[in-house]
């Protein structure tokens, strides 16, 4: 008979051991090995069956193992460096706290939000899909490790995401087993009378529920970084609401819409509660990782207008000016988007118009659907700074929301990038470390140093990718026996897999998501071509595979199923595997057990993609199509940079002749570089790419590199900005709105009327061209715009490339209206050259040119002329 209810009994622990409360309730364990080591000792065996989990340790030990624990003099001495250790770690001034003091104009935010839907901390705490998640994860680790004062905010989905495992004709299977968050190194966020925090967001009568949206606050500390976890399954709930946080990307239309209100307006209410409750200091700046915590903004605004009493576009340029937002997605079907009935039925009664709110999420550029409400669009209307997570993805980002600001040119589009980066103490080998902690001690803190990684006797960096390439056979033995186990195989059926894997055959990994961009199945385009590859008499190769698609994919599931059936097949199954239920700890053996890593997305459509960075510091070559951050930092010696035909309409064309590089690659290049060997059987030149990978990528791919990018690039400009607009009871913000509003009024009367330019009529380098413009401003001052000349290069279209400025002085009146303003452009290269005027916006609170989408230029010229351009 099954329980009706399942929770998890806590273990009371004896006084001496009290310390292992403290450790396992900081995640910290999970990147921190002699914290792992430590509870590792406690009963190796146990600990291996509970999945490495601590939580679950405490749970199953039993009480004479405790009470023996509690006089082993060795074990107390452990535990209390253990702690004691922590608590340096967690109260020690970091490079964070430095910032200041290296320079003293510097004002750091005293404290950041950092909004996400998914967190992959560890394997324990199962609320992550992929790559964002994961990309979360390493974010909330590193700020810690550098001290970056972050409170991060997500969900606690009870059932997670979904466990996978195959059916025996290799379909996927989901499961979601239920969470019991008492399980879990979580604690209630609780009032000081001990009373649970509860978040309440209104509900329109017309929601069909019950009442009002409740959640309850569960707190997870991530080393030195407090996560905060709403969770709607309280009693005050009915059961439809109860469920809003059942699963992650769960469901769809009320359902999804209702995740994201009470991530970005519940999440917002439950940062204010954590400051009021511990004193930690308000978020000046807030980071939205993607769309779906959009709605932060709208709770912000109506925090403003509600208690200081700030006009909706007063606090509009509050919250912007305070706001990062990041998106991760290069396909417009990767962004949520809901009715505008839906919003209207759910803001409709709320402090803040629903029409303005509309607006925000409004797709009003060309192509955009009139009907739909866009998230992704909402959060860069919302944020004063946005970006990508490469720079490729950067490019991609400003071509699709360009529209957003009409009339500039993609170049000029305020979306930047930074490139995303991977934490290394969660992904790189002890071994790895261990190894280069010989020649640079520090080289992962401090990110210099990493060309002493040559140093390292080529025989010694062969020895451990050896260790770590049998580590990854002898586990994907064991995961391969549990699936087919599970998959109804007997034991006699399973004989084989104790042959699976050579710890001495060259291993490509390849792990990920399976929408159909990524290609899973790219390799299987001419099965006989891989077959041979696979079983090579003298230079074999062998590929371990991982990967979960969506629910709701079935042609994501299809994809599966076709390499699991390959893979299945008793000529190859030695040499190929697919292993399920890809998580953390799985992705974690693989990016440190293979030798390759591969990657064949359709190129532009991977946002940055780390499982390749994760691989590098580990001593994996990566052999991948140039996109995201491999587009960026391959330098023809860390891999293998797999031919793309970009432009080629037909997808089965292009598959074909991307998937024939990819097996000429690995037969002519990756696999003869392996196994070429010299007289001590090292393959040297090998072992030459490993190194310069290391050494070249390593301060690069590291996410402390990213998180610096983001204090220095977003998060301190973004809290100068925001304490501007709000310093004398938001002056700033009321002015700047003001302005706004008036020069939006005005500018449909703005106008460049006269161009003229002087200079030789066979104009030379070092030259000068003397500009002269007229321009009717209307109701504008001349110190509320820039007049400026663009100039540069032109292609055979005569559209500017990549081209400079200058802005023009003057604007003193001129007979019949109009000011004039004058300048000059230097012709400092030969060749196709042109140039044009325009005019701007100008107020010294706007962070860039296009940041309202006005711009006025010149009627087009017929042909380009050196004269009156009028």
């Amino acid at each position: 008979m099954k329980a009706i209810r399942r929770f998890t009994v806590r273990t009371v622990l004896p006084e001496p051991l009290r310390g292992l409360e403290e450790l396992i309730h900081n995640l910290r364990w999970s990147w921190h090995n002699e914290t792992l080591d430590l509870f590792r000792s406690v009963d190796p065996a146990l600990w291996e069956a509970v999945g490495r989990d601590p939580v679950r340790l405490l749970g199953e030990i039993p009480p004479e193992r405790l009470a023996s624990l509690s006089e082993d003099r060795r074990f107390l001495r452990r535990l209390q460096n253990a702690t004691e250790e922590l608590n340096d770690y967690l109260t020690a001034p970091r490079w964070y706290q430095g910032l200041a003091e290296r320079d003293a104009d510097v004002a750091p935010p005293s404290s950041i939000a950092y909004f996400s839907p998914e967190y992959g901390i560890a394997a324990a705490l199962p609320q992550y899909s992929g790559g964002l998640g994961i990309l979360a994860g390493d974010h909330l680790k590193t700020a810690s490790d550098m001290g970056v004062p972050i409170i991060a905010v997500g969900l606690l989905y009870r059932h997670g995401y979904f466990s996978q495992s195959l059916s025996p004709d290799g379909w996927q299977l989901e499961h979601y087993p239920a969470i019991d968050p008492n399980g879990l190194p979580l604690r209630l966020l609780r009032h000081a009378d001990g009373h649970p925090v509860h978040i309440t967001i209104g509900m329109p009568p017309d929601a069909g529920r019950g009442g009002d949206l409740r959640a309850q606050v569960w707190l997870a500390q991530v080393g030195r970084v407090p996560q905060l976890l709403l969770d709607s399954d309280v009693e005050e709930n009915d059961q439809a609401t109860r469920d809003i946080t059942d699963r992650l990307y769960g469901g769809g239309g009320d359902h999804r819409l209702l995740q994201e209100m009470l991530l970005g307006i519940g999440g917002v209410r439950a940062i204010r509660a954590y400051c009021e409750i511990t004193g930690h200091p308000a978020p000046e700046v807030f980071h939205t990782n993607e769309g779906h915590a959009g709605f932060l903004g709208l709770e912000r605004i109506r925090e403003l207008v509600s208690g200081n009493g700030l006009t909706f576009d007063e606090a509009l340029e509050a919250v912007r000016a305070g706001t990062v937002f990041t998106t991760h997605t290069p396909v417009p079907a990767g962004i949520d988007r809901f009715p505008r009935e839906l919003i209207q039925r759910y803001f409709g009664g709320s402090d803040v118009p629903v029409e303005r709110i509309l607006e925000l999420g409004a797709e009003t550029y060309p192509g955009g659907d009139r009907t739909m409400f866009n998230m992704a669009v909402m959060g860069m209307r919302l944020a004063q700074r946005v970006n990508g997570v490469s720079e490729l993805h950067g490019r991609v980002s400003r071509e699709m929301f360009g529209g957003l600001w009409g009339g500039f040119d993609t170049w000029e589009v305020p979306i930047g990038s930074i490139t995303n980066g991977v934490h290394a103490g969660t992904w790189v080998a002890r071994e790895m470390f261990d190894l280069a902690a010989r020649e640079v001690p520090s080289v992962v803190e401090t990110g210099r140093g990493w060309d002493a990684v040559r140093a390292v006797p080529p025989g010694d960096v062969w020895r451990v990718r050896r260790v770590l390439r049998e580590r990854l056979v002898h586990d994907t033995r064991r995961r391969l026996r549990e699936s087919w186990r599970a998959r109804g195989a007997s034991e006699a059926e399973m004989a084989w897999i104790g042959d699976v894997l050579d710890p001495d055959v060259l291993t490509i990994g390849f792990a990920r998501r399976v929408p159909s961009y990524k290609r899973l199945t790219l390799m299987l385009r001419d099965p006989d071509r891989l077959r041979a590859l696979l079983l090579d008499p003298e230079r074999p190769v062998q590929i371990v595979i991982a990967g979960k698609a969506h629910p709701a994919d079935e042609g994501g599931k299809r994809l599966i199923q076709e390499i699991v059936r390959f893979s299945d097949g008793e000529d190859v199954r030695h040499r190929i595997v697919f292993l399920p239920d890809y998580d953390i700890d799985l992705a974690r053996v693989l990016v440190q057990g293979c030798d390759v890593w591969l990657n064949n997305p359709l190129r532009p459509l991977e946002a940055s993609g780390t499982s390749g960075m994760k691989a590098a510091l580990n001593g994996a070559l990566n052999l991948s199509i140039r996109d995201g951050w491999w587009d960026e930092w391959y330098d023809g010696q860390n891999g293998w940079a797999i031919p793309s035909a970009d432009g080629l309409a037909a997808p089965d064309r292009r598959d074909a002749l991307e998937a024939a590089a990819l097996y000429d690659l690995i037969q002519d290049h990756v696999a003869v570089t392996f196994y070429d060997r010299d007289s001590a059987g090292l393959p040297r030149r090998w072992l030459e790419m490993v190194e310069h990978t290391i050494a070249t990528l390593g301060p690069k791919v590291l996410a402390t590199r990213m998180l610096r990018d983001y204090v220095e690039k977003y998060y301190l400009p973004a809290a100068a900005s925001a304490r501007a607009m709000s310093a004398d009871g938001y002056e700033g913000a009321r002015a700047l709105a003001a302005w706004k509003q008036k020069v939006a009024k005005a500018w449909p009367a703005v106008a460049v009327e006269h161009v003229e330019t002087a200079g030789d009529e066979s104009p030379h380098v070092g030259a000068r061209l003397s500009v002269r413009v007229v321009v009717e401003l209307g109701d504008l001052d001349p110190s509320d715009v820039t007049v400026e000349v663009v100039y540069g290069r032109v292609d055979e279209s005569d559209s500017l490339i990549e081209p400079s400025y200058v802005e023009l002085t003057g604007g003193e009146p001129v007979d019949g209206g109009g000011r004039r303003y004058v300048g000059e452009v230097p012709l400092n290269r030969s060749g196709a050259f042109g140039y044009s005027v325009r005019v701007l916006p100008r107020h010294p609170m706007l962070p860039g040119r296009a940041e309202m989408g006005l711009v006025v230029v010149p009627p087009a010229p017929v042909g380009m002329t050196n004269g009156d351009l009028r």
